[in-house]
């Protein structure tokens, strides 16, 4: 698969594309560099979200996942920039269980792109994040994007 690494605050990222659809974000540099147009526009988007100029990624994204897994990464697509919701408030509206979000959202393979780092546990709480860093790098993100932090 086509891969490209994109340089970030978080450190490099390697975004990978299958059949004209992006698949993966992974925190490390792309074993085996090959751009392609939409992995440039990738890149450059990322550039524009970390650099505050883009709120929204307007990219084709295929992740492999459970039907549950696409409905909850669905369901962080709809959190707006800047806001978030809780492992509950997802769970009720996919009509699952606050557990299954959470782990949906450890199985996300297109972090920030599916904004994951949106979801907090129950008062506010940071809960976890599985890209590399953890809470630190939602942390992170979520300041980039202005959201409270309670």
């Amino acid at each position: 698969m086509p891969e490209i690494t994109v340089p970030s605050p978080l450190g490099l990222l390697a975004i990978e594309e299958d059949n004209g659809a992006l698949v993966a974000l992974h925190w490390r540099r792309a074993r085996k560099e090959k751009p392609t147009p939409l992995l440039q526009r990738a890149a450059e988007q990322l550039a524009e979200y970390f650099a505050k100029r883009r709120r929204d990624f307007d990219l084709p994204m295929k992740p492999a996942g459970s039907p549950f897994e696409h409905a909850v990464w669905d369901a962080m697509l709809r959190i707006p920039y800047g806001q978030t919701r809780s492992y509950g408030e997802v769970a009720r509206e996919v009509e699952g269980d606050a557990r299954d979000v959470g782990a949906a959202c450890g199985t996300n393979p297109l972090p920030i792109l599916i904004p994951c780092h949106r979801i907090l546990a129950g008062g506010g709480r940071l809960g976890g994040y599985s890209g590399k860093g953890g809470g630190e790098t939602k942390t992170m993100l979520l300041t980039l994007e202005g959201a409270l932090l309670v």
